[in-house]
């Protein structure tokens, strides 16, 4: 199986990097950024990828971000940092955890 990295800020520099080497070696990539056009732009076209909306100091937006990853592709394996605040996301990934 797989495994599914969740990318935050993939729509520029490192964070679009990091998306592309990650579909490069085979993985599956759920990219996010507050514009979903550009982080398809910035990644380009693949199978393997799924770009969603995530605004990481919304809450909200981080919750339906992990859901889509998860009814995506199953599951995360690996999750990279690559926008400025995290808290919204780790603390959505936590409470799925605990379930």
């Amino acid at each position: 199986m797989s495994k599914v990295w969740f990318i935050t800020g993939g729509g520029r520099g490192m964070g679009t990097d990091i998306a592309r080497a990650a579909l490069d070696a085979g993985y599956k990539v759920v990219a996010t950024g507050r514009n979903t056009d550009s982080v398809v732009q910035a990644v380009g076209p693949s199978e393997n990828l799924l770009v969603v909306k995530l605004d990481v100091t919304n809450p909200s937006d981080a919750e339906s971000a992990v859901k889509a990853a998860v009814d995506g592709f199953g599951h995360i394996d690996v999750v990279v940092n690559n926008a400025g605040n995290f808290y919204a996301v780790e603390i959505c990934l936590n409470e799925r955890r605990q379930k």
